[in-house]
């Protein structure tokens, strides 16, 4: 193998490292989509039967991949959002800095991340209008383990990000 394969190999390896999030993200996506297509397959062939009892299961059956599609569009928007105000405010020198100890696993030390929330609770109560202050209490949120409350937070956000 030359220098320049071996280099090659290495920037490969170093994307798929720095875009791992994304890979999953996109390999769940086409999973859903996959069953979503199985799925409404199944719901018009139940519908094509004679019989009304399985057409109103196949209309029933039907639901579930326009639910799907509606949930999936909605999650990879709110992402897409997130990660370009994320892009946003760390190129303004607005992102706080991950500064949290960590557990021997990489998780955050949840004492340690309650103790730091009060600021951004803080900042966003001070300027309620500023999407920043929002998309930094999501962040604390997260930190702290409160998974509804930074979605909450960074739905705020997006909010304000959009009345701009």
């Amino acid at each position: 193998m030359s220098a320049v394969d071996s280099s090659r190999q290495a920037g490969a390896w170093a994307w798929v490292k720095a875009n791992k999030v994304k890979i999953g993200v996109a390999a769940v996506t086409l999973l859903l989509v996959f069953y979503l297509v199985v799925t409404f397959d199944r719901a018009r062939i139940l519908m094509m039967d004679p019989q009304p009892v399985a057409k109103a299961i196949g209309a029933g059956y039907l639901v579930l991949p326009i639910v799907g599609a509606w949930a999936l569009v909605r999650e990879l928007s709110f992402g897409a959002r997130l990660e370009r105000m994320g892009r946003e405010l760390a190129a303004e020198g607005g992102l706080p800095e991950d500064t949290l100890p960590r557990t021997p696993g990489g998780r955050i030390v949840r004492s340690a991340a309650d103790a730091d929330f009060g600021v951004y609770r803080t900042d966003a109560e001070a300027a309620p209008e500023d999407w920043r202050s929002w998309y930094r209490l999501g962040l604390a949120y997260d930190a702290s383990g409160d998974r509804r409350q930074a979605r909450a937070a960074m739905r705020r956000a997006i909010a304000l990000h959009r009345g701009q």
